[in-house]
């Protein structure tokens, strides 16, 4: 068998060397290649073209890379209508992806599109981009299945793969040991991973934590860095809120700083899906650019009643939610406080997130290259 991959940014191409693995645990002769990352190169799959290559980011630097990715779609085209795989998968990037696709499709390859796109929270009209794109797409969110079975679409359910590798248990006591934390009290508090949103938001959660910590002798905060650029950021922000001695920066371990934390405060984005997969309270915050805000407002492109993933796949929303003007520090800190006091609440919370850590852990790469093997052999 013969698979061809397209994988944008490195989550992509952890997806594809998952994937890629559990085929080749079924069909040991299969062959792999395509737009592949580190992960999916050592997993067996020949690289055409790095999965750097597709990750271009904002709204106005794809521009001037867009001869350049029609230029490779144009030869993955030539290449796999000349000489077909027994399937395509495209994993996300969606922008690049799906034109793919259609056009392998009508080439007569057989498709995939692993990760749907969300057409839930905006840009809905896409849906009829992938039915005339994917024969199969692969869905990592339970409510997506419907979306497409309404359509039409033939559409799986395969789990989240953060949900596989997240522990069904954590220690909290363990946690906060080897991190040297003794405090009574721990909120974790993750600015982002970019250095537009810690610019925007960083200094907003410093703030709330130096409100929170009045009258809180016994409590530490703590932050992971996402990368050594940050740092310098998120120190000035610090000291700025007159916190430099109540909070512990650390590089990188997001996952330790949630789990030694009562209460996580985070900007808003795939850490609010780790924090919850982990049973944490979290609170969440966003901020974008002003001009990007106006645009998406007054153009009322999201159709979202909440902006947190976590509060899309609960019967009630658990996650408080501040986002562009309403992000302020005393309004942050009231939430993260009322968590703090209260922790009949946070297990609530805990039971609820630990039950759908449980519902979203569905054995995602083994789900995916049963879709795929089934797809490749019809």
């Amino acid at each position: 068998m013969r698979i061809a991959l397209v994988a944008g940014e490195s989550s992509g191409d952890v997806l594809g060397a998952g994937l890629i693995r559990a085929i080749r645990a079924q069909i040991p002769d299969a062959v792999f290649e395509g737009v592949a990352g580190p992960e999916m190169l050592a997993a067996g799959c020949d690289q055409l073209e790095p999965a750097e290559s597709l990750a271009v980011m904002g709204l106005v630097e794809p521009l001037a890379h867009i001869p350049r990715l029609l230029k490779l779609r144009k030869q993955l085209v030539q290449r796999w209508s000349a000489s077909p795989p027994d399937v395509f998968v495209g994993i996300d990037a969606p922008d690049f992806n799906l034109g793919l696709e259609k056009r392998l499709r009508n080439a007569g390859v057989r498709t995939v599109h692993y990760v749907s796109p969300s057409i839930w929270a905006w840009r809905a009209g896409r849906i009829k981009t992938v039915a005339a794109a994917a024969d199969k797409v692969l869905c990592i969110l339970p409510f997506e299945k419907a979306l497409y079975d309404d359509a039409g679409i033939d559409a799986s359910f395969v789990g989240h793969p953060r949900a596989d590798g997240t522990p069904a248990s954590t220690d909290r006591t363990a946690a906060r040991a080897s991190l040297g934390i003794t405090a009574a009290n721990v909120v974790a508090v993750l600015p982002g991973s970019r250095v537009g949103e810690v610019t925007r938001l960083g200094g907003v959660l410093t703030q709330a934590a130096a409100i929170i910590a009045q009258g809180r002798d016994d409590i530490e905060f703590v932050t992971p860095i996402a990368t050594p650029a940050l740092r310098a950021i998120i120190e000035r922000q610090v000291e700025m809120a007159g916190m430099k001695g109540r909070f512990r920066l650390l590089q990188g371990d997001s996952e330790t700083c949630m789990i030694a934390a009562d209460v996580v405060l985070l900007a808003s984005g795939t850490a609010a899906l780790e924090s919850a997969l982990l049973a944490k309270p979290t609170v969440a915050a966003y901020r974008v650019a002003a001009l990007t805000y106006a645009i998406v407002k007054g153009l009322n492109l999201v159709k979202l009643e909440y902006f947190t993933l976590p509060n899309l796949l609960t019967e009630e929303p658990l996650v408080p939610e501040f986002i562009q003007g309403d992000a302020r520090p005393e309004r942050i800190a009231a939430a993260v406080n009322e968590l703090l006091d209260d922790p009949d609440r946070r297990q609530i919370i805990s039971d609820r997130f630990a039950k759908l850590r449980s519902e979203l852990a569905q054995n995602t790469d083994q789900r995916a290259a049963d879709a795929v093997i089934e797809l490749a052999n019809r």
